[in-house]
């Protein structure tokens, strides 16, 4: 198969560049005993070279005192012999004391990066999250840290060394052999290494195709697992599967590419190598017939070609898993290059909440500039009271949540908590002083317990068990086998939603904030079920400021004001008995909903009677 052309609009990225971003984590300025470490894995790699490098003499002196004449002297030749089998012992017991000082530093410098990078994303704002697939960041993450410690290896114990010794051989050629072998030597490793970069440059573009195909598949995967369900409401399992089926054969396509010019690269390394061994090992011959060496000297440069060789075969591999390495860690450092769009002012000082009252003055906002969601929202909630904020689909409802949590920064205006902008105070203080009860709340797949106790870092059981029964869901974890162990599956998926409302009430009970977001909370929940939370969820907004975000109108009616919204601009306020007095906006949402309840009971009674029919004697 003939090599494919370079795509020159991939840009590779500069090699030194990138390595320089990850030399602090092989040494660290606040970790001395990992630069010991390093110091101490260097000095045996240089004595393990010094060893095997007086092999090759030692392997010559024996057979020099095998000659005819120089019987008497077996013992010599013996013991030479033992030092060269010794020297070979030593160079690998040096290779691996050297592997054991090393190896905590590498897991050390991968560790320092993951959690690096892992924080770093936890620090980026929600749009980045929302534009990129969860399985592809962690999949470039995976790769990007599995790729430091090898290439600290191979940077360290294979091209150093491989370069010291290239060295010592092509000193001792000059001095014995003349600069013919010497110029000989280096014309062959030259075009060898040329051979190798020439042909894993246009491998490297192969393999930059095959990981986006796989970070491709990966992200199918992940994304199709993670909404299994939604798959089987669609009946959609074929289609997922052959979706899944397509990205799959192009990255096996992409990877069979990859790996058949892996066997061009091998066979060309493989002639430069044996045509280099050929040439030396044909001059010494010569040599020896001329009497100008012994049969020790071509055992001696064969030794020394043979060493050099090894690594030298080595080479493509380690140049082709630092270039590889590269391409991944360069994926990665550019997720930690991406700047935070939500960060703290400097020296802010944190959050003081004293009372609670929230301020929205003149607020402006739009995900897009193009397209504008909140147009000068102005309003103040006092101090313990309770908002509702209602408007249609699209209206800005949630917006004003996320940008109360400063998961964005508005686009004009100022949002106040106590008289504090909350752009100028630092982001942890401000979402501690908040608590949230999300339409959907998404659990870990780990325990109740655990889920619960999320809400506070320090919370006790006995905080869990206080705020289980707050939301009363306690009497439903003591049925349960393991109780409070029990798990709650992927997303909390083994859990009914008026139970994960529960653990989500639970949660923010923990929590235990001054401020409290109930964004739909029960707009996902059957009657019976929303009547029961609701009741939960009064409790709960006592004596804190609550902004309650609704649909349906009949679980706000006795909030101290209500908020209309219409296309970004408040339209319409009051209390519930004023606004329909108004005979406005929240007037016909509010008749649209009741005839919608008078439907839903006719349509439950319609039901019940057919039911009673058929089960009538006679039928």
């Amino acid at each position: 198969m003939p090599p494919d052309a370079p795509n020159p609009a991939v840009k590779i990225p500069p090699m030194w560049a990138t390595m320089r971003r990850f030399l602090p984590y092989l040494w660290p300025k606040d970790a001395p005993s990992m630069r010991r470490r390093v110091v101490l894995a260097v000095f045996l790699m240089l004595i393990g070279k010094a060893v095997g490098f007086a092999m090759p003499f030692a392997y010559k002196a024996g057979v020099d005192r095998m000659v005819p004449g120089m019987e008497p002297g077996v013992a010599i030749a013996m013991a030479l012999i033992v030092a060269y089998a010794g020297a070979r012992f030593g160079g690998t017991f040096f290779e691996n004391v050297r592997n054991v000082a090393f190896e905590s530093v590498g897991q050390e410098a991968t560790r320092n990066l993951s959690e690096h990078v892992f924080r770093h994303l936890h620090r980026l704002s929600l749009r980045f999250h929302l534009d990129r697939k969860t399985g592809g960041v962690t999949k470039v993450i995976e790769r990007g840290t599995k790729s430091i410690d090898v290439m600290l290896y191979f940077l360290l114990f294979n091209i150093a060394p491989t370069i010291i010794e290239l060295s010592a051989v092509c000193i001792y050629f000059f001095f014995k052999f003349g600069p013919g072998m010497v110029a000989g030597t280096l014309a062959m490793v030259g075009l060898y290494i040329w051979f190798t970069r020439l042909v894993t440059e246009w491998r490297n573009q192969l393999r930059r195709d095959m990981v986006d195909l796989d970070t491709n598949a990966v992200s199918h995967a992940v994304d199709s697992l993670l909404n299994f369900e939604t798959v089987k409401y669609f009946n959609a399992e074929q289609r997922e599967g052959d979706r899944y089926g397509g990205a799959i054969r192009s990255y096996a396509q992409a990877a069979l590419k990859s790996e058949n010019s892996l066997a061009w690269l091998n066979v060309g390394q493989g002639l430069i190598t044996n045509l280099m061994m050929a040439g030396a090992m044909a001059y010494t011959v010569w040599g020896w017939s001329k009497g100008q060496f012994t049969v020790g000297d071509v055992v001696l440069i064969n030794t020394m070609l043979s060493m050099l060789f090894r690594p030298l075969d080595m080479l493509g591999m380690v140049y082709r898993t630092i270039r590889q390495g590269l391409i991944d860690m360069e994926a990665m450092f550019k997720l930690v290059d991406t700047p935070a769009e939500i960060v703290d002012a400097p020296n802010a000082p944190a959050l003081v909440v004293e009372a609670g009252e929230i301020r929205f003055e003149d607020v402006e906002f739009g995900y897009d500039k193009e397209r504008p969601i909140l147009k000068g929202v102005s309003f103040t909630l006092p101090a313990g009271q309770t908002f509702a904020i209602v408007g249609p689909s699209g209206a800005g409802k949630s917006t004003i949540a996320r940008l109360l949590f400063r998961f964005y920064d508005v686009n004009a205006g100022r949002i106040l908590i106590d008289g504090q902008d909350i752009r100028a105070v630092q982001q942890d203080s401000l979402r501690a002083a908040i608590g949230i009860v999300p339409q959907d709340m998404v659990l870990f797949n780990d325990t109740i317990g655990y889920n619960i106790a999320y809400g506070r870092a320090d919370a006790t059981r006995d905080d869990v068990e206080a705020a289980a029964k707050g939301a009363a869901i306690d009497g439903f974890i003591a049925s349960l086998p393991k109780g409070y162990d029990a798990r709650v599956g992927e997303r909390g998926l083994k859990l009914s939603g008026g139970e994960k409302q529960r653990v989500a009430i639970a949660r923010t009970l923990v929590k235990n904030p001054p401020i409290l977001v109930l964004d739909e909370a029960t707009s996902a929940l059957d009657s019976r079920t929303e009547a029961a939370i609701q009741d939960v969820l009064s409790s709960i907004a006592r004596r804190r400021s609550t902004i309650i975000i609704a649909h349906r109108l009949s679980t706000i009616v006795d909030a101290d004001r209500i908020i209309v919204l219409e296309d970004g601009r408040i339209a319409e306020q009051g209390r519930h008995a004023e606004l329909l007095a108004k005979n406005g906006l929240y007037a016909a949402m509010w008749a649209r909903q009741a005839a919608e309840r008078v439907e839903e009971v006719l349509a439950e009674q319609a039901s019940g009677e057919e039911g009673a029919l058929a089960d009538a004697p006679g039928r």
